[in-house]
């Protein structure tokens, strides 16, 4: 496997990795954020400052650090997930800018009801913070739960896109 392509930026929830393959856009990770690649896998990757979909993908984010932006539309490489994940986060791209769904609700348009807890497993390592969404994905009761890079990061996104009740 090629190594991929890297891009760190700095945004105002702190600093942001991004990372490409040959098909897309693969990561976006907040530094200290759970499930994100390790030291040395980051190690392996070339940083390319003029990569496009990097260049792009940064450019996207720091976008919607300012407030609701229209969905991504580059070039997305979600193939590190299983099956499932892949559908739980294909899933994630269809929540609108403002609104959340519960972990609940997600199982239910996925046909697995009773995956709640293999959706929130999923949602919780989906690699591309921020672009797709899983930020909107809130608990059963509308709280603020569950977010690998941190609940205060949570908060602060949703509240940006204009979520009612943040």
């Amino acid at each position: 496997m090629p190594p991929l392509s890297a891009l760190r930026i700095d945004s105002p929830l702190g600093p942001i990795t991004l990372a490409a393959s040959v098909h897309g856009l693969c990561g976006v990770w907040f530094d200290d954020q759970k499930h994100g690649p390790s030291e040395s896998q980051r190690q392996l990757w070339s940083k390319d400052e003029h990569h496009p979909v990097l260049q792009n993908a940064a450019a996207y984010v720091l976008a919607c650090l300012k407030g609701p932006a229209p969905p991504w539309n580059g070039p997305l490489d979600m193939s590190a997930g299983t099956p499932f994940q892949q559908s739980v986060w294909q899933a994630l791209l269809r929540i609108p800018a403002g609104q959340s769904l519960s972990y609940g609700e997600l199982a239910r348009q996925l046909k697995t009801p009773k995956a709640v807890r293999a959706v929130g497993a999923a949602v919780g390592r989906n690699p591309v913070s921020i672009i797709v969404p899983c930020h909107r994905v809130v608990g059963a009761g509308g709280q603020l739960t569950g977010y690998a890079g941190g609940l205060w990061r949570k908060q602060a996104l949703l509240k940006l896109e204009g979520h009612p009740g943040i």
